[in-house]
């Protein structure tokens, strides 16, 4: 049985394309390492505005991405059906996290706003670079503000609240 409730579910990845004739899908990662994604059982997949579930049988690093084969997606037109779908989780099948860890899920929609209480927006999702990772946060613009101590000075997500040490101007 699949919850309905939009919240409860988690977006961990997307079936990206096909990969060989028997079924088996390509699969772009949101999880670190990205082969994590295949620990989590079963996987809801977003197919024509429902979630439908589904089993990930077994699955693989290939090359610098993932591969995995479904559970009833037995040949290439199957799996041809599934591109494009992203996979989401229950929020309960999350590992517990250590009391200064934060999921990335847990940031999206937070009202950022800078120590001197100037709102710049929200934020809409995150960015992993080389160096550091980035807040992307949509107000009356764009900003992308580094992951970084010394910039996000708070996480309140009761509060629904992200503080950040950041010129509004910039």
């Amino acid at each position: 049985m699949v919850d309905s409730e939009q919240d409860e579910r988690i977006v961990v990845g997307r079936i990206a394309g096909l990969f060989g004739v028997r079924g088996w899908v390509r699969i772009f990662s949101h999880t670190q390492p990205l082969d994590n994604i295949l620990g989590y059982s079963p996987w809801q997949l977003l197919r024509d505005g429902s979630w439908v579930q589904v089993k990930p049988l077994e699955g693989r690093i290939q090359g610098k991405g993932i591969v995995a084969r479904l559970d009833g997606c037995d040949d290439r037109d199957a799996a041809a059906a599934l591109v494009g779908c992203d996979i989401a989780i229950n929020r309960s099948q999350l590992q517990p996290l250590a009391a200064d860890e934060i999921y990335w899920a847990d940031l999206i929609g937070l009202k950022v706003v800078t120590l001197d209480g100037v709102e710049l927006g929200v934020v809409d999702h995150l960015l992993e670079t080389g160096a550091n990772d980035v807040v992307v946060v949509q107000g009356e613009r764009e900003r992308l503000l580094p992951y970084i101590g010394s910039v996000v000075r708070e996480v309140d997500l009761a509060g629904g609240v992200m503080r950040v040490d950041w010129d509004p101007d910039f």
